[in-house]
């Protein structure tokens, strides 16, 4: 070991994340960071400079949940804070990105140093792992335990600190390699293997059961099985549903998909959940989403089974019948044995009166919107979001990918995906927000779609509230030559809320929810980009497909019509109710 030659922590931090096979850093590049991003160039590590820090936050996790490897979002002190906000979104999501944090000094800790901030505590509640690096001796060791926890079990973020004095002492380059582990190999992910017996009693309820169900969610995404699930569904006739907001697991026009386990969003999936004799859901958890397992998504006559590859995760299941530990490839695996070894008998009738069900869900919600299509078109009215969607979709091809913001744009371009997938709409890929439905990530994840996908288009779907929230990020799109096509359903305000407050408040009004007439084509055009004006739905295709051809990022402004979404009615029936429980 060459002890003579020493170099900075801030490098030995970089070259520790490229042993991990970290390939990009997502930051704003700050005074307490240059040692690191010193390092990361000479490691050749792709970085890139964002306009705020939320920002970078937000690319990181977008990037992480495309490619299922983990990124890092390097901020300083006061810039950690403008990265919470993405690090709850990471949360939700489970993505495992891990957040560096160029601290204040450890020197003078606790005396009031300069940007000083307790930033390991307020990680903690939102990371899998929160600690400060006090010694730079073991850089390379708690790099090692942050990726691992990362990576291991459920995914998740994960935050480090390391003070600005370690970040540019020096220190012997080969320091922590004389301990074990020698290798600095990735190691492979440690995977849960179902109990023997746990498992052939959960294969004997499935093979008793006559309507059964399967959800699919996160653990299904971060453990590569999603085909291993579409295959249970075809092979077994077993309608596969998803768990809301999360990445899409299947294809819309996948065979067995049939929409979001959502009672209020996708009726399709109350006669399911309700006809259902057992539901299997595999890689989630019984949370706010799953009504924590409860009627009315889950009937007390339906035996729910919860699987899933995260002990951690298993603790949120109490609801449930059964649980087993188990990452989901093998529990496929041994549904698809079933059928191998002549066991499973289940017919069609079940998988086909679902498919039948989304059949009809599709035709009347088509109906009722082309009568309302037509109507509006006859007076003058703005265009429903759901037509705004759905016609997005309509120019985009096999390879191009659609993102959606948070707010009620979300929810609407959730119903639309799915009716499109139903009329054989086959895209790239489907990027959108997790559990917090946060407004302002659209850009960011339309960026690390476009990055991760450069032959694709990109279309973003955002609110003007959430564009609002999170448009600054388009700067990134013109500085690192990414063009994205961003939408904007323009109704003035944050619809979501305000229709919340006209059913609830006694005075049958909104409050502080509207904005003014905001030019956001202009804004792009003045930025570089192209930028057009929609006020009359034929005139949407024509626009998104020179802002195609225009080759640059671009801004279609439309002007949309504010309509309740279908889950917001639903959680919004009583005055003395909260919108959400």
């Amino acid at each position: 070991m060459n002890y003579d030659k020493k170099i900075r922590g801030g490098s030995i931090l970089a070259r520790a994340l490229h042993d991990r096979g970290i390939e990009n850093v997502f930051t704003l590049s700050g005074g307490f960071c240059n040692p690191a991003l010193e390092g990361f160039m000479e490691c050749q590590i792709n970085v890139i400079n964002c306009p705020h820090e939320q920002i970078a936050g937000h690319l990181a996790d977008g990037h992480t949940r495309i490619t299922r490897k983990p990124s890092v979002c390097l901020v300083g002190p006061e810039g950690f804070a403008n990265a919470v906000p993405s690090m709850m979104e990471a949360w939700g999501e489970r993505s495992p990105v891990i957040y560096i944090t160029g601290s204040s000094t450890l020197k003078r800790q606790g005396s009031g140093g300069f940007k000083e901030i307790d930033d390991v505590s307020i990680a903690a509640p939102l990371t899998k792992y929160s600690a400060s690096i006090t010694d730079g001796k073991r850089i390379r060791e708690f790099v090692d335990k942050a990726y691992r926890i990362a990576t291991n079990g459920y995914p998740g973020a994960v935050h480090l600190s390391v003070p600005v004095d370690i970040m540019f002492s020096s220190f012997p380059e080969n320091v922590g390699l004389e301990e074990r582990p020698f290798s600095q190999n990735i190691k492979p992910i440690v995977k849960a293997w179902p109990d023997p017996s746990q498992l052939l009693d959960i294969l004997k309820l499935c093979l008793e059961s006559e309507k059964p169900v399967l959800i699919g969610g996160h653990g299904v995404w971060w453990s590569k099985n999603e085909k291993k699930l579409e295959n249970v569904g075809d092979t077994l006739n077993i309608p596969i549903f998803n768990i809301p907001y999360h990445q899409k697991l299947l294809g819309e026009e996948a065979e067995s998909y049939m929409g979001l386990a959502d009672i209020h969003q996708y009726p399709p999936s109350k006669f399911a959940l309700h006809e259902s004799d057992l539901v299997l859901m595999v890689g989630g958890r019984l949370d706010n989403q799953m009504n924590f397992g409860n009627p009315p998504l889950f009937p007390a006559t339906t035996k729910l089974v919860c699987v899933n590859g995260s002990h951690e995760e298993i603790e949120f299941n109490r609801a449930a019948d059964f649980n087993l530990l188990s990452d989901p490839g093998p529990f496929f695996d041994a549904l698809i044995e079933l059928k191998n070894n002549g066991k499973w008998r289940l017919s069609r009738s079940w998988f086909d009166l679902n498919k039948n069900k989304r059949k009809e869900w599709v035709e009347k919600t088509l109906s009722d919107l082309n009568i309302e299509t037509k109507k509006a078109e006859k007076e003058g009215e703005k265009i429903h979001p759901l037509q705004l969607s759905l016609d997005v979709q309509e120019i985009m091809g096999g390879d191009d990918w659609l993102v959606i913001d948070g707010g009620n744009t979300h929810f609407w371009s959730e119903i639309a995906i799915n009716i499109a997938g139903w009329n054989g709409k086959k895209l790239g890929g489907i990027l959108h927000p997790g559990t917090f439905s946060m407004l302002g990530v659209g850009v960011s994840f339309a960026l690390s779609a476009k990055n991760t996908n450069p032959n694709s288009n990109v279309i973003l779907i955002s609110g003007d509230g959430a564009f609002l929230s999170g448009g600054l990020s388009v700067e990134a799109a013109f500085q690192e030559n990414i063009p994205i096509i961003v939408v904007i359903d323009n109704n003035g305000g944050l619809d979501c809320i305000s229709q919340q407050q006209e059913r609830l408040f006694e005075s049958g009004k909104h409050f502080a929810t509207d904005f003014r007439d905001i030019p956001f084509h202009t804004m792009f055009e003045g930025l570089g980009g192209h930028g057009e004006l929609v006020t009359k739905r034929e005139e949407l295709g024509p626009a998104l497909k020179r802002a195609i051809e225009s080759g640059k990022t671009s801004c279609i402004n439309v002007k949309a019509k504010g309509v309740i979404s279908p889950i917001v009615l639903a959680t919004t029936n009583k005055r003395d109710k909260a919108s959400i429980e």
